[in-house]
């Protein structure tokens, strides 16, 4: 009699409910290629038709369903492009296109929906409550080819705080809480479910650390958890929003910029016109101005591993809280009634 592995009774339940997102955008069509010299090298250089346009495969991710009508759950980066187009596979040969309800930068999580009934999905788990050691299992379209890749690890790590960057935007998002596993997770995993032995989700896969071995995070499930629930609630995820545009200060700008303090959320403009406070914010009416430096907020120290967007993500709407502001060399503080983004 043959004996099976837990982990093929859990692959049986969760593979039918993980989906790969395919990311597509209107390109210019290449109509061949051409060499070109350049130093005296050629180059291949693609002949493209700009007055005609096709439907051209930019990227791609995975996802997982969490409702029988379609809800599903992905990472931010897969679907962050506004302008692209996506589909979802359910299974070779059944594509549905998904709408973008929502999504949510600071965690890396988005919300999108598909038009089906009677769908199979995934329960959702208490990423609250899972302990250094414990086995669990990723699942995910590898590489963007390999359907229903499924590998196995522990939970090795807690609370880890990451700078990620984006190989396509090459944007660096600081990415804290998150779960450490040593399951192999590869590009095109992003989004996927990391499952515990109960064939419960409890992280969405979001990050690899290239040049070591068996090192990879995951969004606490917990977080994805709140952002499903105003959605369904709302239609959107509801975030308390301040108005300013601004740097986190480490040493290292701050000794480059003779700043006077080694931490905190400068305000500054992003580009030369662009104001750095948007006007009839919450920020332009408790008073703060271009070149001050919030160094706490909420009583919370700001810094590179406890920036203000986590702050103000722990905030409600309608919140008041008082800021600690450096302002031409002296300390004063201001208070500020945190409005919903819109």
């Amino acid at each position: 009699m043959k004996i099976h592995s837990p982990l093929v009774e859990i692959a049986k339940k969760v593979c039918p409910a993980v989906i790969t997102i395919v990311v597509s955008k209107d390109l210019p069509k290449i109509e061949g290629f051409y060499l070109l010299p350049f130093g005296g090298k050629e180059f291949i250089m693609p002949k493209i038709n700009e007055g005609k346009k096709q439907m051209t495969k930019i990227g791609g991710g995975s996802g997982f369903i969490v409702s029988s009508d379609g809800y599903i759950l992905t990472s931010c980066h897969v679907v962050q492009d506004p302008n692209a187009d996506y589909t979802i596979i359910i299974e070779q040969g059944k594509k549905h296109p998904a709408k973008i309800l929502a999504r949510d930068p600071i965690n890396d999580i988005a919300v999108l929906k598909i038009k089906a009934d009677n769908l199979p999905y995934l329960d959702l788990g208490d990423s609250g409550s899972i302990e250094l050691g414990e086995q669990v299992v990723a699942v995910g379209n590898a590489l963007g080819e390999f359907h229903d890749t499924v590998s196995s690890g522990i939970i090795s790590g807690l609370s880890r705080f990451i700078q990620a960057t984006n190989n396509i935007t090459n944007q660096a998002e600081r990415l804290r809480g998150l779960i450490q596993t040593d399951a192999a997770i590869n590009p095109g995993n992003s989004g996927g479910p990391l499952i515990n032995m109960e064939s419960k989700v409890i992280g969405i896969n979001t990050a690899v650390v290239w040049g070591a071995q068996n090192i990879s995070f995951a969004i606490p499930i917990n977080y994805a958890k709140k952002d499903l629930e105003e959605v369904r609630k709302y239609g959107k995820i509801k975030f308390p929003f301040l108005g300013i545009k601004y740097i986190i200060i480490n040493k290292e700008i701050a000794q480059k910029n003779k700043l006077p303090t080694e931490y905190g959320a400068l305000i500054v403009r992003e580009s030369l016109g662009e104001p750095p406070i948007i006007k009839g914010s919450a920020a332009e009416k408790s008073g703060l101005l271009e070149f001050d430096i919030i160094k706490e907020a909420k009583g919370k120290k700001i810094t590179v591993k406890n920036p203000l967007s986590h702050i103000l993500e722990e905030c409600k709407i309608g919140e008041e809280i008082e800021l600690k502001v450096l302002r031409d060399g002296k300390e004063i503080t201001l208070r500020v009634k945190l409005e919903e983004k819109k």
